[in-house]
């Protein structure tokens, strides 16, 4: 499918060398003030070509808004949008039409629907994350006016890593570099292997976190549509993305129970049982598939990426092995650009899930 949610609903169409890329968002809350500007500098956050570590592909990735704003507001109608392509250079795909690259979805799209676009990766390219860009935009401009904040950074690049304690970082350091670090030393070594890596056509993977803080209490289900079990769909239909944890995630699994449980503190209101906290969050923000008011925590681990710029044994539609080599502008690293990305799709679940509360205490 090509659409994601629930109540605030998002559905994307384009290809990476095609003519544009897009979506229409539904389920938009009426008389929210759009801030083109800010969902244009979400859309730079994310655009390629930003620094030194990022592909060479120059965009200028300049969203136009087609329908449902009104006077500057939203109108509670679908919000059709496009980002028209500009720099795409297609010729450089011409030499693998007939070859799989591996680990990308080449075999795998071919096999499904017979036949694939083989410039840049088609549908299957991450260019098509813009539209969950502009949509998170969107979604965070609502969550803004209930108190909701979402933030993420890159945590670890390879095996420079920072501690998973979110609280020890100054997150208003996350857009001072490059990579998106809020530990400036540790920035640095990671810009440098990242570097490294582009200078060897080779990629490397790592882990963005993210936080989100204001959630109410309340948000999830106790079964299918758990908190934390939309989160990690979410996450995990993003590009390159191989993993999820929330809370102290695996790591908690050799613990005890005494040493996980987050014991709760006295309320100063017995009147609001929603008042009451906890003074731990080892659970993430979320017991029981629901949110308990506390910050939710998670992280999304991201493979390297897969289009090496060096030579690799491959295969042929026929299934006869052969060599391929890629050109074109490609990553060396998700990471820097994944972070806004990571924070749109939190943006939507969570305005989709907050929607779907309300609807059921109406």
């Amino acid at each position: 499918m090509n659409t994601f949610g629930k109540l605030f609903t998002l559905t994307t169409f384009g290809e990476s060398h095609g003519v544009a890329v897009g979506g229409v968002v539904d389920g938009m809350p009426p008389g929210i003030p759009i801030d083109i500007d800010f969902i244009q500098r979400e859309l730079a956050r994310r655009k390629p070509g930003q620094s030194r570590i990022t592909t060479d592909r120059k965009e200028l990735d300049q969203v136009e808004l087609l329908s449902g704003v009104f006077e500057g507001k939203s109108t509670g109608t679908p919000i059709g949008f496009i980002v028209r392509n500009r720099n795409q250079q297609s010729k450089d795909y011409d030499s693998i039409a007939n070859l799989f690259r591996p680990s990308h979805a080449d075999y795998t799209y071919y096999n499904k629907y017979g036949i694939r676009d083989y410039r840049g990766g088609g549908r299957a390219s991450a260019r098509i994350t813009l539209s969950r860009v502009v949509a998170g935009a969107l979604a965070k401009l609502v969550l803004k006016q209930k108190g909701i904040s979402i933030t993420a950074y890159t945590s670890q690049v390879g095996n420079i890593t920072l501690e998973k304690d979110y609280q020890k970082y100054d997150f208003s350091l996350i857009e001072s570099n490059p990579v998106r670090c809020p530990e400036p030393e540790k920035a640095k070594e990671m810009e440098a292997l990242i570097a490294e890596m582009k200078r060897e056509g080779d990629t490397i993977g790592g882990i963005v976190t993210c936080v989100i803080k204001g959630c109410p209490v309340g948000l999830g289900e106790p079964e299918f549509d758990k908190l934390h079990a939309q989160l990690g769909a979410a996450m995990l239909s993003i590009n390159a993305a191989k993993g999820f944890e929330y809370g102290e995630g695996f790591a908690g699994s050799s613990w005890r129970g005494s040493q996980q449980n987050d014991v709760f503190s006295p309320s100063s209101n017995k009147q609001k049982t929603h008042d009451i906290k906890t003074k731990t969050n080892h659970s993430g923000g979320i017991q029981g598939g629901i949110s308990n008011g506390e910050d939710i925590y998670f992280r999304v681990a991201f493979k390297p990426v897969a289009t090496l710029l060096m030579e690799q044994e491959t295969v042929n539609k026929e299934g006869e092995a052969t060599k391929i080599d890629v050109h074109g502008r490609h990553d060396p690293c998700v990471l820097p650009r994944a972070v806004p990305i990571v924070e749109a799709m939190a943006a939507m679940t969570i305005l989709d899930t907050l929607l779907v509360d309300n609807a059921k205490r109406i």
